[in-house]
């Protein structure tokens, strides 16, 4: 524990998740060991889960699903031959096969998950279903009757096969499921399968090459904790939307709730994020684009997020 409540960090920890704990139990965690009062995450990940797991602090938490609605990529080891209820190794077996796809085969299977795709949720998921939870149900033993979603995946490969194991990298948009990709690779290939290990390596702006342990928050100073580069302050955030400049007296007028005229060096339509910065360069409202008057001229920019820090 690092003592007393700092209500005055605000910023995002890019934190390294171990297996074995869910993600709003190591933000739990880190909040405690740090005393920070508030906290949240984006981009969940699962429990079995390791990797890039980014944790907003104070006014920082206002951007989460700004900041979390980029890429993704992942590792993962996919094994052949046995499907489970959840998709992952967490799962009881349901059906298995003694065939195990050649590299070749696996690579003509792959074919099929290039671009936009759409994907049935796992049963095992945090979705919906008439205000109930996927797993709720699932758990009852009841079927969620989830609906498909498209999301797009940018890449897609394996990296080794080995035995009854394969290992890929997939790069995605927000919102794929890597235990729903696993599952219909394996239908794709024709072998039930189901998803051994998963490691997020990127999240919007964020890599686990900045990433801090888990292991040592506890041990590490709060200086040592919220550095670069595993930190990022309110005027470090890299948002994955477009940055532009604002002046103190249009930063006072978002401030106030109203919107401004600007004219951005860079195109933009109408509904277009933008995260505004100061002449200090602190990030300080995330405005939306609400108006265009002239083409390739003065826009008007509303505040669509106001962050005091």
């Amino acid at each position: 524990m690092h003592g007393n409540i700092h209500g005055n960090i605000h910023g995002i920890l890019v934190l390294d998740k171990p297996a074995g704990m869910t993600s709003a139990s190591a933000v739990d965690r880190v909040r405690r060991a740090l005393g920070i009062s508030r906290a949240g995450h984006g981009g969940t990940l699962d429990p079995i889960a390791t990797g890039v797991l980014p944790i907003a602090f104070g006014e920082a938490t206002k951007t989460v699903a700004y900041a979390m609605d980029g890429t993704k990529t992942y590792r993962f080891r996919l094994r052949w031959g046995e499907q489970t209820t959840t998709d992952d190794l967490e799962g009881s077996v349901i059906a298995t096969s003694d065939h195990r796809p050649t590299e070749d085969e696996i690579e003509v299977a792959l074919e099929a998950f290039q671009g936009p795709i759409s994907q049935v949720p796992p049963q095992f998921s945090a979705k919906k279903v008439q205000g109930v939870r996927a797993y709720e149900l699932a758990r009852k033993g009841e079927v969620a009757n989830l609906t498909p979603k498209k999301v797009t995946v940018y890449e897609f490969e394996i990296t080794k096969v080995e035995g009854s194991t394969a290992q890929f990298r997939v790069r995605s948009s927000a919102g794929t499921y890597i235990r729903s990709l696993a599952h219909d690779l394996g239908i794709a290939a024709g072998v039930p399968a189901h998803l051994k290990e998963l490691r997020r390596t990127v999240i919007g702006n964020f890599k686990v090459e900045d990433a801090i342990h888990f292991d040592r928050i506890a041990e590490a100073s709060i200086e040592e904790i919220i550095a670069r580069p595993q930190f990022q302050s309110l005027s470090e955030i890299d948002l994955p939307l477009e940055k532009l400049r604002i002046d103190w007296t249009q930063q006072g007028k978002m401030m106030r709730g109203q919107a401004v005229i600007m004219t951005p060096a860079v195109p933009v339509k109408q509904g277009d994020l933008l995260a505004l910065g100061n002449p200090s360069d602190q990030l300080v409202v995330i405005g939306e684009v609400a108006n265009v008057l002239r083409e390739g001229g003065p826009v008007e920019v509303k505040p669509k997020v106001v962050l005091a820090g």
